[in-house]
């Protein structure tokens, strides 16, 4: 049962930090700045997902 929960929140996971991503591509944000912000998620996933949520550029995309 513990390895499913844990599946399921990287899952999870893994989802939002394809959104993150998405949203950074798609951000008027420098080229520079956009290489930047996605290694930080793909490197630090969950830590790098909460700051870019805190302080990331935002994309043209509606939810």
């Amino acid at each position: 049962m513990g390895s499913t929960f844990n599946g399921l929140i990287g899952l999870i996971i893994l989802a939002l930090d394809i959104w993150a991503i998405i949203n950074v591509f798609q951000s008027g944000a420098s080229t520079g700045a956009k290489v930047l912000w996605i290694l930080l998620i793909l490197l630090l996933p969950v830590l790098g997902l909460i700051i870019w949520a805190i302080a990331g550029p935002r994309g043209n995309v509606r939810i």
